[in-house]
């Protein structure tokens, strides 16, 4: 598998903060590049270290969001989660961006 995108969303677009996020949409992708699995989580609260909890728990490997502090952000690179910050936009067309230039550029 190619890994797993987490998208910190707030109403339909990408969360311009991190802290800020409503709900998760996550993203399984196979080799080529095709999602085989999706879902939105609804956040209870908007809580930066509950969503790093998540964010390893659920095996995540890429994370996009808009602004992220820079403690969370070393962290989650600490742990190898690529990070893919400073994104605005309705999360879908972000996530097909992301799909489009995953397969593209392999």
């Amino acid at each position: 598998m190619m890994g797993k995108i987490l998208i910190t969303i707030y109403e339909e677009d990408v969360a311009p903060r991190f802290d800020l996020s409503s709900e998760v949409f996550i993203a399984s992708l196979n080799d080529k590049g095709e999602i085989v699995e999706k879902k939105t989580i609804v956040l209870t609260s908007a809580s930066p270290e509950e969503l790093c909890h998540m964010i390893l728990s659920q095996g995540i490997t890429h994370l996009i969001c808009g602004g992220i502090e820079d403690e969370f952000y070393q962290y989650l690179n600490w742990k190898k989660v690529e990070i893919i910050d400073s994104v605005i936009g309705h999360y879908e067309e972000v996530l097909d961006l992301f799909w489009f230039l995953a397969v593209s550029c392999g």
